[in-house]
């Protein structure tokens, strides 16, 4: 299966969403008017892009139509595709390593959101795209977090730095630090502790990992917040708690081959400026893409 299909299969789900509510309103030769820029919104706020991406895509519709002079709805439709692919352009969509030096990735996120098997499938991505791969198991909270992570190194074939469950995780990353110095590896992916966003002393240790890993001369390069596509909206409040504790630089998202809802990669970039860098498409080790806006836009739309 190509790139290109092997993508877009995995965004079957929010396609059919887009089709359904989106792609209907601007085909065939409905006058353009103010009703159907109304049904327009709607038909993009049900399909998870958010209320401020949907206003701000629907007026950009309307300058477009007065300065082009369009008069059918059939016509919107390679507009509305490229006004999507130009919010998702604004990002920058590309993991930031840089070869010869040790580069860290911390991995954050909610319970359940698929953050450790993120985790294990972008290590696996790593290796095979010819970086020397550390991973630190700095999810000391979780009971069975450090086996199940172990299970996923042992897949890819990378070594696991982790000591036993109820440590100090800051520990664990100080220690795996110096094994990444030591082994001349040129990435060091750190699993941390699934946490709602709401709970101040987990956020607060967060923070501390962070800082150790400055202190130590490395600046993490990547912090990437894991999200489940399957929440919609709710990723986006998972987004700004997030990026305003401990500043965030880009987006794994999860779960995208199962749910409709993949318009919110749309309002994540919009409203927060998060570049999605990942998309889970499936649960092998293997189901993990760069994100691509080019395609993923021309595949919304069909």
């Amino acid at each position: 299966m190509g790139f290109f299909n092997q993508f877009t299969e995995g965004l079957s789900k929010t396609r059919q969403a887009f089709v359904e509510r989106v792609s209907g309103i601007i085909s065939g030769m409905k006058p353009i008017d103010e009703g159907l820029f109304e049904e327009l919104e709607e038909g993009l706020i049900q399909a998870d892009v958010g209320v401020n991406t949907a206003l701000k895509l629907v007026e950009s519709l309307r300058k477009i139509t007065r300065e082009n002079k369009l008069k059918e709805s059939h016509e919107l439709k390679a507009y509305l595709e490229k006004e999507i692919e130009r919010i998702l352009l604004e990002g920058d969509h590309t993991l930031q390593l840089e070869k010869g030096q040790l580069n860290v990735i911390l991995m954050v996120g909610v319970n359940g959101a698929g953050k450790t098997t993120s985790t294990g499938k972008l290590t696996n991505m790593l290796k095979k795209e010819g970086y020397k791969v550390l991973v630190a198991a700095g999810d000391t909270f979780r009971a069975a977090a450090i086996d199940q992570l172990q299970v996923w190194c042992q897949r890819a074939g990378v070594d696991l730095i982790k000591h036993s469950e109820g440590s100090d995780p800051a520990a664990v990353v100080f220690d795996a630090l110096q094994a990444a110095r030591s082994r001349k590896c040129d990435v060091l992916v750190v699993d941390t502790a699934g946490r709602l966003q709401n709970k101040t002393n987990l956020m607060e240790e967060l923070k501390k990992i962070r800082r150790i890993i400055e202190k130590e001369g490395v600046g993490a390069q990547e912090i990437l917040l894991t999200l489940d596509a399957t929440t919609g909206q709710n990723a986006l409040s998972q987004a700004k708690l997030f990026t305003e504790a401990v500043g965030v630089t880009g987006v794994i998202l999860t779960k995208l081959d199962g749910t409709a809802k993949g318009g919110v990669v749309l309002g994540i970039q919009d409203e927060y400026n998060l570049p999605v860098k990942l998309v889970g498409t499936g649960e092998k080790i293997d189901d993990l893409e760069h994100f691509n806006p080019e395609l993923f836009s021309k595949a919304l739309l069909g």
